[in-house]
């Protein structure tokens, strides 16, 4: 007996680490980058308050789906698109680059029909 109420407080022990470890990998994003999004997505949304919690709701799901390195990353490949001549040419042709910015678009299109 005294074994299994040993177990149970261990498990106990254990579950709200693992619950943290699943909430600040949900929760990787800085405030800032959930802002510039939210910002950019009612410039292309609209300005209203059904559009603010749209667009919450959208950060939040590609934060769910995308590690927030992984969404770095393929905002810097996105950015780097736009830049004329050879030297960002590796930026649109690489097939790494090119995965980076598929994720990317699957988790906004799961955030599109989730919240929009």
């Amino acid at each position: 007996m005294r074994g299994a109420v040993l177990a149970l407080m261990a498990a106990g022990l254990t579950a709200p680490a693992a619950a943290q470890d699943v909430a600040a990998r949900l929760n990787d994003y800085p405030t800032a980058a959930r802002a510039d999004y939210v910002f950019a997505c009612m410039a292309t949304n609209g300005q209203g308050r059904d559009v603010l919690e749209k667009c919450s709701c959208s950060v939040d799901v590609i934060a769910s789906i995308l590690p927030y390195k992984k969404y770095l990353e393929a905002e810097t490949v996105l950015m780097m698109r736009q830049v004329g001549g050879d030297r960002a040419a590796i930026f649109r042709t690489s097939a790494m680059a090119n995965a980076l910015v598929a994720d990317l678009r699957r988790a906004q299109a799961e955030a599109e029909i989730v919240c929009f």
